[in-house]
């Protein structure tokens, strides 16, 4: 476990020389935000170069290097960790001259309800004479989002496919049965058809997503939601599911106190899936290869399923984090940069270690937020359009704080130009290449490309389109609200290593370290490549705010027609 060698690094009284250390120079050393006047003349070369030059591997790395520090406690909502680390990004920004977004607050209020599950709770299924009783962590994992002390939950399992309704792509797993009242077991991911014009081809769409399942299993009203776990058709390991949703899980605070939730959500092992399916007389690899045909209909399984759960209560006042730049002729128009501040905190102890830091997801993207933030403020004036610098809270909990603003913006998001999203940044060198997850969606990606040209980099979409990740982080919820969202990704091709070994490092990362205490800041990683993709999307930033028109969704993106709605309900141009 990493430790700073100086505790008092964390506190408030020397934030400011931490800041200045680590290249976040404050007001004394750098250009206030400008007020509101004339169109800002064009930024010559010289001027971005000399402002892009803020962001250093050094500054990365210091941010880094304290976020992700054991005495962040993991960065858990509603903990000690939070407090710190929502203490150092209100300080960053303070330190950087950006106004307060929220009126006379850096501090956008997430109220959030925290439920931890009793890890003594067992699935029992019955049925033909048999009984099996499944172990929590080792089998499943089990949680229930409502509000109640405890849940029970019960009911007959019918498998379901792939628990998927898409009217668009005529198909329905459901085929009008009654499934309220049942426990539902599907797979993850979405049917894999030979017909590639149908569900996205090989890249996962928002039905293949476990949200997904469990919202629609709510809708059918049934009692409860099995999802078979598989490491290929999930993007990561069960050692994950075990890490991520052991422990104190969050959902946002409703009226209902969550009545409208599944009572049981919860995944299985693959292992322990087809043990299920053999007291049932079936066999799981014939279910599959039957599920990914349209002509699929549930099969109820004969088996009965039961459990209980204690939870542990308590309501929790989280927060977003929001510095403003305030821009010129176009002011009332804003950009957006987000990252996630949070992680997992401190759950089960893996070799020892039971604090989850979270350095590489996602003290990485929090570091390239601020040094953002001092790159636009080194300019010589304030760009057109206003900046937002938005650190988002509880994201591993489902993006709830990113689905909080986009519900509840600190200004219209038909007056928001772009939004620029990053989440896990590039610690192992330069690449020729950069990634653009949703490549294809929005005019940003023709602003990616220009600047990464200058670079010498070419642009690429998803390496593993499979595995959904445009629905998994921060710019989700502002793209379903049309906001024209882009989020990128390092790329796989670097410099001076043998071809292949970029996606190697990502496998490697996933089943080692990803939603795992190892993922730590380590002092050797070479920035230089997170120094190169954080300057371009600083210019992709500066790009969308000097341009004449707001960036758009392109011809055929699901988002285009939300946008244009937006936009005429809202008085966008």
């Amino acid at each position: 476990m990493m430790s700073l060698t100086r505790s008092a690094l964390l506190t408030a009284a020397v934030l400011p020389a931490l800041l200045a250390a680590s290249g976040c120079g404050g007001p004394a050393d750098t250009p206030s935000p400008a007020s509101p006047q004339a169109a800002t003349p064009a930024f010559n070369d010289e001027e971005i170069a000399r402002a892009g030059e803020a962001i250093r591997a050094d500054g990365l790395k210091a941010h880094i290097a304290i976020l992700s520090d054991d005495k962040m406690e993991g960065r858990l909502p509603g903990t000690a960790g939070e407090e710190l680390a929502v203490a150092y990004i209100r300080d960053a920004y303070q330190e950087l001259g950006l106004e307060p977004a929220n009126g006379d607050s850096y501090e956008q209020p997430v109220p959030l309800v925290g439920i931890t599950g009793n890890p003594s709770m067992a699935l029992k299924v019955t049925g033909g004479g048999q009984e099996r009783t499944f172990r929590y962590k080792d089998e499943f994992m089990g949680f229930s989002s409502r509000e109640q002390e405890k849940v029970e939950a019960s009911g007959e399992l019918v498998f379901v496919g792939y628990g998927t309704v898409a009217p668009e792509f005529d198909w329905d797993d459901y085929k009008g049965m009654d499934v309220s009242g049942k426990i539902l077991v599907m797979l993850v991911n979405d049917p894999p058809l030979p017909d590639e014009s149908r569900f996205g081809g090989k890249a996962m769409t928002y039905y293949g997503r476990w949200t997904y399942k469990y919202e629609m299993g709510a809708e059918k009203g049934a009692a409860g939601v099995i999802i078979i776990h598989e490491t290929e058709k999930a993007g990561y390991p069960w050692s994950v599911v075990a890490g991520s949703w052991a422990g104190e899980q969050f959902s946002p605070v409703s009226a209902d106190q969550g009545a409208g939730r599944l009572p049981f959500e919860s995944w299985m092992t693959g292992e322990a899936a087809a043990e299920l399916m053999t007291m049932a007389g079936q066999d799981l690899d014939a279910l599959k290869a039957a599920a990914a045909t349209e002509d699929f209909v549930p099969v109820p399984l004969g088996l009965s399923a039961s459990i209980s759960i204690e939870n542990s209560i308590r309501r929790v006042q989280s927060r977003n984090v929001a510095g403003l730049l305030p821009g010129t002729d176009l002011a009332d128009e804003w950009v957006i940069y987000t990252a996630h501040w949070d992680h997992l905190g401190v759950s089960d102890p893996v070799d020892g270690d039971a604090i989850y830091n979270g350095a590489f997801d996602n003290a990485t993207g929090v570091a390239s937020l601020l040094d953002i933030a001092r790159a636009f403020v080194a300019l010589p004036r304030a760009p057109r359009r206003s900046i937002l610098f938005l650190a988002v809270t509880a994201e591993e909990q489902g993006l709830i704080g990113s689905y909080h603003y986009a519900d509840n913006p600190l200004h219209p998001l038909a007056k928001t130009a772009a939004l620029i999203n990053m989440d896990g940044m590039n610690v192992l060198g330069q690449t020729r290449d950069v990634l653009i997850i949703g490549l294809g969606n929005t005019t940003l990606d023709d602003l990616v490309t220009q600047v990464a040209a200058t670079q010498g980099r070419t642009i690429k979409g998803d390496m593993e389109p499979e595995k959904g990740f445009y629905y998994r982080s921060d710019q989700f919820p502002f793209a379903k609200k049309g906001v024209p969202a882009i989020y990128t990704d390092h790329g796989i091709d670097y410099v001076d290593r043998p071809e292949g070994w970029g996606l190697e490092q990502n496998a490697l990362y996933t089943r080692a370290n990803y939603h795992k205490p190892s993922d730590e800041f380590d002092p050797g990683w070479d920035l230089t490549g997170m120094v190169e993709d954080t300057r371009m999307l600083f210019q992709v930033g500066l790009l969308a705010a000097q341009d004449d028109a707001m960036q758009q969704w392109k011809e055929g993106t699901e988002f285009k027609a939300v946008r244009e709605r937006s936009l005429a309900a809202g008085g966008g141009r």
